[in-house]
Parts: structure tokens; sequence; C-alpha cells
């Protein structure tokens, strides 16, 4: 189940985040940050746009679930749908009605009770689901073309494939010459 792909590691962070309001850690976002690089085995986030927007997006949808109060099951689901998205477009390049379904279905999964399980309830309520529906339509759905270029189109194809005409004229008296801006007669006495 997705709710299970994350949870060990954000369960961590979420011990991180109580530690630190208890000792009152003053770098906590730089530790939370550490932690998130060394989960996704990111090497290369200064110098790589893709790790760098990647470990944006997972730094953000963390921070979004601890502000949102979540649980730490929440962030997990939440840190799991993240990464199961993603992974439908780099992966199966799924175009986003199909990604928005697959969305849907994760969701409806945690906003659903067992009915083996009678004293549990749901992962996710009502107003819980529709904070990350709203947090993952904005950070994720209405960037889904930027995510498809990342992913899909090589790098190389993006710096070569682009080809551009420069035009440049040469008339003279069209412009004026930068030296404080005199008139052409006298710059070119």
């Amino acid at each position: 189940m997705v709710v299970q792909m994350f949870h060990q590691h954000f369960i961590d962070f979420q011990c991180i985040i109580t530690a630190g309001r208890k000792h009152r850690h003053p770098d906590l976002p730089s530790v939370v940050c550490r932690e998130i690089k060394e989960i996704l085995g990111f090497r290369n986030h200064q110098t790589s746009m893709k790790e760098a927007a990647l470990l944006d997006y997972y730094v953000c949808g963390f921070w979004w679930a601890k502000e949102a109060s979540f649980t730490p099951m929440q962030t997990s689901f939440t840190m799991a749908v993240l990464r199961m998205l993603l992974d439908n477009i780099r992966d199966k390049q799924m175009a986003l009605v199909e990604n928005l379904m697959e969305f849907a279905k994760a969701l409806g999964a945690a906003c659903q009770c067992s009915p083996s399980e009678a004293d549990t309830t749901s992962l996710l309520d009502r107003e819980e689901a529709t904070a990350l529906i709203s947090y993952i339509r904005d950070c994720l759905f209405q960037k889904y073309r930027l995510y498809e270029l990342l992913f899909i189109t090589p790098r190389e194809e993006l710096l070569t494939g682009m080809e551009r005409t420069v035009e440049v004229f040469c008339c003279q008296e069209a412009l004026t010459p930068l030296e404080e801006g005199i008139s052409s007669h006298l710059y070119s006495q």
C-alpha cells in the first residue's frame, strides 16, 4: 500500500521535529533538509537543477504536512503520495488526467475506514483530505508540464534542440553612441 512506502523514514522526521521543539534546535530546517537528502540519495543538489527541484518539492511537502499538524502516519502518507505522483511522471510517463485518477484512488483509500477494524478511523478526515488536495494541486498539478520536462526530456535535447536566429542590423545612424549619449556626428569626429 502507498502508506507503507515512506512510513519508516518519515516517522524519523517526526521524531526530529519533536526533538527540535523539545530542545529548541535552532537549525531544525537544515537538519530536516539534510535527512531528506540522505533518504533520497541526493549528492549533487547544489549543481543539479533536477535534484534541487526534487529536494525542494519533498522538503516543502514535509513542512506543509508539519504545519497542517499531520500525525506521523499522515505525514508519511503525504510523502508517499508525493513520491508516487512523481514516479508516475518519471517512470510511467502518465498524463495529467491519469495521474489525477491515481491520486484520487490513493486519497480514497486513505479516507475510508476498514470494515474489519471497527474501532479505527480513517487516515484522513474530510478537512485534511481537502487540504492535501489543495496542496498537491498547487505544488504539482499546476506545474505538471514543468515536471514532465524535468523527467522526460533529456537535458541534452533541451540544450541542443533549440535553434535560435539572431538578427543584427548594421545601420550606424540608428544607434546613438554610448559615450554620454552624444550625437553620432560629434562622436565620429
